[in-house]
């Protein structure tokens, strides 16, 4: 998988339906970051993720990267970062919105946290990155 458009292509594939969670989050600079930091983050550099809007979406409901691109912009148009995961359905059917709350307030914990490494990060053209800390 290169594309966002792959994750949804194997999110449909699958034996049970899934339902996508996805945080988008925002780059901002650290109340506690150096002289130097700031410099670098002024110039687009560096700088830490926090989520901004989080969503769960049946893939269905989402065309394409393209399409979830241009509905992002009305929420959150500085978003840097989108943060996917998936939760598989059970019996034939999807996971319900309700069912999908808790995962995701977990989830936007874990981005404020740093903790991302289980998560899928795409950034803006819809490739998929490895973010490492640090």
């Amino acid at each position: 998988m290169e594309h966002f458009d792959d994750i949804l292509a194997a999110a449909r594939g699958q034996t049970e339906p899934q339902r996508l969670l996805l945080v988008f989050a925002r780059a901002e600079c650290p109340p506690d970051a150096t002289p130097a930091e700031r410099e670098a983050f002024a110039r687009g550099e560096g700088g830490a993720l926090a989520p901004a809007v989080c969503v769960d979406k049946l893939p269905e409901e989402i065309a394409s990267f393209a399409a979830l691109l241009e509905e992002s912009k009305a929420a959150v148009p500085d978003w840097r970062i989108l943060f996917v995961a998936a939760m598989d359905g059970r019996g034939g059917h999807a996971p319900n919105p309700d069912e999908a709350v808790q995962p995701l307030r977990m989830m936007v914990e874990q981005v404020k946290g740093g903790r991302i490494a289980q998560f899928l990060a795409v950034d803006r053209e819809g490739q998929l990155v490895s973010l490492a800390r640090g």
